[in-house]
């Protein structure tokens, strides 16, 4: 017998509709700014996506509204706001709950309000958590309407089926998942800090005395060579081919090294356009992209065979340890330097000219090795998937989803949900 069915032993859950429940309120505030209206802060479509419950700190964007409107769109604790339609399917009916009473704040129109009718039958922070169930998905997913955008009317939100165990029932399992997510926000804080307290060591390792460690401009003929790749676009991409590095995955796919690609090109494209490769030892920098911070960033390219790289990025070749010279475009004594020489636009760039005036720090080969195993130590445990904390976390997560289908899966025996 599972926990579950222990909990229930001898009780009958009933499944009622979501309107008998609750009153179902999108009458919400827009963001614009009227100046004969009052400023208010709203919360919005972000707030409830990303978080389990909110406060009072979390709503921060500020807008104007009317009296009769922050009367009828205040936020009270026990309040679950829901998500009620997005691009994806899949992201419309996410919550969040109110654990006080919200002062000065109105909620958005993109979000929509269920205010409980009566709190001994249905205890907020469970129906908090059944929309993450699998019985409650399935009926969003079915009653799901759009082309570009999905959603549900609010007939259809007051027709999906929950299941109402006892009052204390729900309160257990509430208690029991709130275990979990207090679990996972506790490795999720622990995993900031430890990025925090890298980001200060690596800034600090990278500071030497300029009269005793010789310092050098990156273009400098006798520390290294930059090399621009050359266009090719989206579409030549395939599976399988010559190792090939995108710029637009530098942003979102690879860390201070690799020796593996995500994406490929054919032999053909190579020899046809003259494409460029790294080679191993080089790093790969990225010179153009939608936000200042991101260009400069470098990967230690470690894979035996070349790599193809965008006419977005350079190669450059170097006596120095690559990855010594990878970590060293992530920090902030570096992305200092070239943001004088980066042009704004829609989109932003640097030239070879830009970079190579970066000021590197030339310490022994020794000290280059010490340094990056150091910060090959940190790497690991704040971005590894396999072996730090986010493993952790992603285990963590997964056994909380485990138990939460377990705990919000109820005998069901009307076909329509």
């Amino acid at each position: 017998m599972s926990f579950l069915d222990k909990l229930l032993e001898g009780i009958t859950v009933e499944w009622k509709a979501l309107g008998d429940l609750v009153d179902i309120a999108n009458i919400g505030v827009d963001k614009k700014i009227n100046p004969d209206e009052k400023e208010v802060r709203l919360l919005n479509f972000t707030d409830v996506f990303k978080n389990q419950y909110i406060s009072n700190d979390i709503p921060t964007m500020v807008v104007t509204a009317s009296e009769r409107k922050i009367i009828d769109c205040n936020v009270k604790k026990g309040d679950v706001f829901i998500t009620p339609s997005s691009e994806l399917i899949d992201e419309i009916g996410f919550s969040a709950m109110a654990i006080e009473d919200f002062n000065n704040v109105v909620y958005s129109y993109h979000i929509m309000r269920l205010r409980i009718n009566d709190q001994n039958i249905l205890y907020p922070a469970f129906l908090n958590y059944l929309f993450n169930s699998t019985d409650i998905r399935k009926q969003i997913r079915k009653k799901a309407q759009g082309l570009t955008r999905f959603g549900l009317t609010q007939p259809n939100w007051k027709s999906i089926q929950i299941p109402i165990p006892p009052l204390e029932i729900q309160k257990k399992i509430v208690t029991i998942l709130d275990t979990f997510t207090e679990l996972t926000a506790e490795l999720t804080a622990e995993l900031t800090a430890r990025k925090q307290q890298y980001h200060y060591y690596r800034e600090q390792l990278f500071c030497f005395d300029e009269d005793k460690i010789q310092h050098l401009p990156m273009g400098d003929e006798n520390v290294g060579e930059f090399q621009r790749g050359k266009r090719f676009v989206k579409t030549d991409l395939i599976t399988e081919g010559v190792p090939t590095i995108h710029y637009g995955e530098m942003y979102t796919y690879y860390g201070t090294w690799a020796d593996k690609t995500k994406s490929f090109v054919s032999k053909d494209l190579v020899k046809n356009k003259n494409l460029r490769l790294a080679q191993k030892g080089d790093i790969v920098i990225v010179a153009a992209g939608e936000t200042i911070d991101d260009i400069g960033k470098g990967t230690a390219w470690l894979g035996e065979e070349g790599v193809v790289i965008h006419d977005a990025c350079f190669s450059y070749k170097t006596i120095l340890n690559p990855k010594f010279v990878s970590y060293f475009t992530r920090t902030k004594q570096f992305h200092d330097q070239i943001k004088k020489h980066i042009s704004s636009g829609k989109i932003s760039a640097i030239n070879l000219n830009g970079l190579g005036k970066a000021i590197i720090p030339i310490p022994s080969k020794e000290e280059q090795e010490l340094i990056v195993s150091i910060l090959d130590q940190f790497d690991t445990l704040t971005t590894s998937i396999s072996e730090g904390l986010p493993k952790e976390i992603e285990l963590r997560k997964k056994q909380y989803e485990y138990f939460r289908d377990l705990l919000l899966t109820f005998p069901n025996y009307n076909t329509e949900a």
